[in-house]
């Protein structure tokens, strides 16, 4: 007797264990959601002020790469210095302001690799601009006046 409640207890204990141990997932696309960052140009991204209130929408480039949308900003915008300062909640619309959205946490990133598939996904998908803004991605992405942002889906 004394043996089964001592494994019971070390069997809970482990069940335990695993269950905290294992990484929340994010929240992943609705099928709408999916067919807009597969056919849009553009995010528009809010991001949460210090009262809690959103910013104005502001229209950009973005690359949906790893069940994340990335954008690579001046480190300047307030985008930028919110998550900076903590404040990582957004709301990003696809495709024009009142498009499918998705509530989101940003995150900055350093990462080549990423930057990599960015200039590439760019130079296709804005190709006829991106002649112009290939050097000030590049150049600013490696001096750091200008940094990547991932969002992940929170909902």
């Amino acid at each position: 007797m004394r043996m089964r409640w001592w494994a019971l207890t070390l069997t809970t204990i482990l069940v335990s264990t695993v269950a905290i141990s294992v990484p929340a997932q994010s929240a992943s696309f609705s099928p709408e959601q999916q067919n807009a960052l597969d056919s849009s140009k553009y995010i528009y991204v809010q991001s949460t002020r210090k009262d809690g209130s959103p910013s104005k929408a502001a229209e950009i480039w973005f690359m949906y790469y790893k069940d994340a949308v990335w954008v690579a900003s001046p480190v300047t915008t307030h985008r930028v210095k919110r998550i900076q300062a903590g404040q990582t909640k957004a709301k990003i619309a696809i495709g024009k302001p009142d498009g499918p959205s998705f509530a989101a946490k940003g995150s900055l990133v350093k990462d080549p690799e990423v930057n990599k598939v960015m200039f590439e996904t760019f130079a296709k998908k804005y190709a006829s601009d991106w002649s112009s803004y290939d050097k000030k991605f590049r150049d600013g992405l490696a001096d750091g006046s200008r940094t990547l942002i991932k969002y992940e889906p929170t909902e």
